[in-house]
């Protein structure tokens, strides 16, 4: 038990390292855009002011997000999800699959579940033995069900579900906008710099001791490193505007959820404006603040349970007769 122990334990604290690594470059962005850059390279103090203040909003709503998005415990099945005990003890002794699913058919029966495995049978999780809800999955790495599991993200050492998934959303746009913020900035400041040396050149002295060495390291590192994440957190922000405008979680967008008649990979899809609100809820002024207003339980989903795609224009069949009225 010792060796297990301490084992995970290991792996806990090298499961903070991607964590450990953003937060150092945050650090050090700040530094070098607010002290390197604004203080030290921007000779308008207008300019040092509109900078600073834009950037300091995208940064705390950054590191707000980033924040929420890591200590937000994820989102488990409740007691009535498990087995009671009679069941459970019969399930364990129980050898047959044919026979272990009746048990679990009979107990959930009266939980709201839609979904089912595969070969249509009652999603079970021997691991936490509980039911699983809907769009509930088991995470590995956290070695837990969580609810509207979405993935196991390393960069904050959290699963990504019901509980979260707003807020990591919220955390992949303000980190968005805190690295092209930084991108547009640098690229002004240099630009202006170069203008203005060789327009003016009885200022070249004084610009080239403001913008010193070092400073001009921090500058240009700060621009590459910011463009560098840039690049890289769009494509991941734009896939998951996609997948809520289409109300999937990114396993499902992989494979698409069983219910009772089959496939359906737009089950859960209500059309886009109510696809965004069971993310971002009803009121619009709390979209942008990190604040949880997700619509729902995380236990249970509308459905449309069909297999069409309810955001592309469909015929409306009625019953002979009633067309006429």
């Amino acid at each position: 038990m010792a060796p297990t122990h301490v084992l995970r334990c290991c792996q806990r604290g090298l499961a903070w390292i991607p964590v450990i690594f953003i937060a150092l470059v945050v650090c050090w962005s700040y530094y070098a855009y607010v002290v390197e850059l604004c203080l030290f390279t921007i000779p308008s103090t207008i300019e040092k002011v509109i900078y600073l203040t834009v950037f300091h909003v995208s940064f705390i709503m950054f590191v707000w997000s980033y924040w929420k998005t890591i200590f937000t415990r994820p989102a488990t099945p409740s007691k009535e999800f498990c087995l009671p005990k009679s069941e459970k003890e019969q399930y364990e002794k129980e050898q047959r699959p044919e026979t272990q699913q009746e048990i679990l058919k009979k107990v959930a029966t009266s939980l709201p579940l839609y979904t089912r495995t595969g070969a249509g049978a009652i999603r079970y999780c021997d691991r936490c033995q509980v039911i699983k809800p809907d769009r509930c999955h088991h995470c590995s790495a956290c070695d837990m069900c969580v609810l509207k599991m979405d993935h196991h993200c390393p960069w904050v050492n959290n699963c990504v579900g019901f509980s979260n998934y707003k807020f990591f959303i919220l955390f992949l746009t303000y980190s968005l906008v805190y690295c092209l913020f930084i991108c547009l900035v640098n690229v002004s400041v240099l630009v202006t710099l170069t203008v203005f040396c060789r327009f003016n050149p009885v200022t070249l002295t004084y610009l080239s001791s403001c913008f010193r060495s070092h400073a001009k390291f921090h500058v240009l590192f700060l621009f590459f490193v910011a463009a560098m994440f840039c690049i890289s957190i769009l494509s991941l922000f734009t896939y998951h505007l996609w997948l809520v405008g289409k109300n999937r979680s990114t396993i499902e967008a992989f494979r698409a959820p069983v219910f009772r008649n089959g496939l359906d990979k737009n089950g859960f899809s209500l059309g886009f404006s109510k696809n965004i609100a069971q993310v971002f809820g009803d009121q619009k002024k709390y979209w942008l603040l990190p604040v949880f207003t997700s619509q729902g339980d995380g236990f249970s989903f509308p459905t449309r349970l069909v297999t069409i795609d309810p955001e592309q224009p469909t015929e409306c069949l009625q019953p002979a007769g009633l067309d006429k009225r």
